[in-house]
């Protein structure tokens, strides 16, 4: 995946009821390690990363990049949201020159089941609708992953295909913009 490219970077931090929005910090880069070696996180991802590697390749403030949100609940990171160019060599696009926008985001098994990422999610794409207005978000997950398929439809994605990367069945959907907010 390439990076977003929008005009300013980093945002100033984003409030929800419960959550922060914001950049990273060094604080977070346990959580960082956490969620790519959790097998439960990683289950629909490729897997868990070793612990030991990830402790060496991990830089001392992650996530640091245009497009990267970690989601804070009362000074603590409980997950990631980001947003980057899909590459057009990968299947599913809306777009004849391919590059969308795709949104990924991982969340620590702790915080699962309370809405976090139903509220993180929509307030990064209430974001990205005002950094990029006009432009569609897509995002793929793995069928099987029936959680994250009911939050792609909470969150406003259509499905528009199916297919097989990395060995598993995947729902690809699209998010365009409201009429009212072009």
């Amino acid at each position: 995946m390439t990076e977003l490219v929008v005009s300013a970077w980093p945002p100033a931090p984003i409030s929800t009821a419960r959550l922060t929005l914001r950049q990273a910090e060094g604080r977070d880069r346990g959580a960082f390690v956490e969620l790519f070696a959790s097998a439960e996180v990683r289950a629909y991802l490729g897997g868990a990363q070793p612990r030991d590697e990830l402790e060496r390749a991990i830089p001392e403030i992650p996530g640091r990049r245009t497009g990267v949100f970690v989601v804070d609940l009362r000074g603590t990171m409980i997950g990631s949201i980001q947003f980057d160019r899909r590459d057009a060599e990968r299947p599913g696009h809306v777009r004849p020159a391919a590059e969308e926008a795709e949104l990924g985001y991982m969340f620590l098994p702790k915080a699962w089941g309370h809405g976090y990422a139903a509220e993180a999610c929509q307030a990064a794409l209430d974001w990205f609708a005002e950094a990029l207005p006009g432009e569609p978000v897509v995002l793929s997950t793995q069928t099987a992953h029936t959680r994250s398929v009911r939050l792609a439809a909470k969150l406003g994605f259509t499905e528009t295909e199916r297919f097989d990367e990395f060995g598993a069945e995947q729902w690809f959907g699209v998010r365009y913009p409201r009429a009212d907010s072009a």
